[in-house]
């Protein structure tokens, strides 16, 4: 249980992370993948206002529900009173979860070398003199933390990995699926992850009952997917999604976009992604629909989905 959580609750549910430790222990990339999930971050918050603001997430009517406050020694003779303001908080019963970023003095010395800033705590001494007295003054607030993650060896991907056991959503972060049809001939979308050239399939331009409809509208999509070489495609792609769809949400990536295109942005791509879109969508992923160049046409008839 979070320090200083009750069993009677606040009015309104919150969940409130205090995040502090050690400058260049990975705060700043703590607070973007805690951003990715949701959180309103509050960025060098002086300690003594931490008690009044988590009296405004409890009375917030629930507007106010996951909220992040960054905490350091950047605080200056406010972080003094950091352990007094965290003790009376578990007195009143205030819930919150407090996160220490640490990591080795090497792992420091190195960062603020590669970024050539200046230590809070060292603006005019040498580098490892900051950081030996940051790490006595943040020692007591070390010994209050409900989570200490130690940043020395984590990539990114393993520090958002981690960050998401801690504090993402009960049934797990889903990633957001973008699947985007377009025109060659109106340039490749530059946000693309996975970009799909489906100018190969047979081409319903070339039929004059089917010119002026969209690749949505049954007889489009019928034509279509009646040839031997859709169907083995539709096969294929359908195992290849499958397969990478997992990995990816493996590897930590919270959005991914993948773009359709065919000549004008009409027919095939349109298809092919309203084919994905239902593929994936009854697989239980989070997936938006988009047709960026579908109306540069000539479109008599569409079918407008439900996304």
């Amino acid at each position: 249980m979070p320090h200083g959580a009750a069993e009677k609750g606040a009015p309104h549910p919150y969940r409130l992370v205090i995040v502090t430790g050690m400058s260049g222990g990975g705060k700043t990339q703590a607070c973007r993948f805690l951003e990715d999930l949701g959180y309103f971050c509050v960025d060098n918050l002086p300690p003594v206002f931490i008690p009044k603001f988590a009296e405004l997430c409890a009375h917030s009517a629930g507007h106010i529900a996951n909220v992040v406050l960054v905490v350091d020694t950047r605080s200056r003779e406010f972080f003094d009173t950091f352990v007094h303001v965290l003790e009376d908080m578990d007195r009143d019963g205030q819930k919150y979860e407090l996160l220490f970023m640490d990591a080795t003095d090497a792992a420091i010395i190195r960062r603020y070398k590669e970024t050539r800033r200046r230590h809070p705590m060292a603006p005019s001494s040498r580098l490892s003199e900051g950081i030996a007295k940051e790490r006595a003054q943040l020692a007591p607030v070390r010994q209050k933390a409900t989570y200490i993650v130690d940043t020395s060896e984590l990539r990114k991907a393993e520090l958002k990995t981690k960050i998401i056991q801690l504090f993402g959503n009960p049934d797990g972060v889903k990633m957001n699926i973008n699947v985007l049809s377009f025109g060659f001939k109106f340039g490749v979308p530059m946000d693309a992850d996975m970009v799909l050239d489906v100018r190969f399939l047979p081409n319903p331009f070339y039929i004059d009952s089917l010119r002026h409809k969209s690749g949505a509208v049954p007889d489009v999509s019928e034509y279509i997917s009646k040839w031997p070489v859709t169907q083995e495609f539709l096969t294929k792609l359908d195992d290849m999604l499958t397969f990478l769809m997992p990995q990816y949400i493996k590897e930590g990536k919270n959005q991914f976009v993948i773009a359709c295109g065919c000549t004008g942005g009409m027919h095939r791509s349109v298809f092919v992604a309203k084919h994905i879109y239902d593929f994936l969508g009854a697989r239980g992923f989070q997936t938006t629909l988009e047709h960026r160049d579908l109306m540069k046409n000539d479109v008599r008839e569409h079918v407008r989905e439900e996304v």
